[in-house]
């Protein structure tokens, strides 16, 4: 009984490795995987455009206020609106 069972559990590990060796194989050798890669990187360089302010720098995404209209904006800039 138990043989079939470290049987079944080699078989599944086997499995695993497999797909992540398939998985590894698509992502850096197949264009596919320059193409996701890109899609990550692009994806970052929007949210850190989005997360700097022109006048106060760079701020973290959760410090951000967000106005009625969905739009962010940075503390600092917040607070001159408001207090000015």
């Amino acid at each position: 009984m138990s043989a079939i069972l470290e049987e079944g559990a080699l078989f599944v590990a086997l499995v695993a490795a497999l797909c992540a060796l398939l998985y590894v194989i698509l992502m850096q050798f197949t264009p596919l995987g320059t193409r996701v890669r890109q899609i990550r990187n692009r994806r970052r360089l929007e949210l850190d455009a989005a997360c700097t302010c022109a006048r106060h720098g760079h701020h973290a995404p959760g410090e951000l206020v967000r106005l009625p209209s969905g739009d962010a904006l940075c503390p600092e800039c917040y607070a001159e609106i408001v207090h000015d």
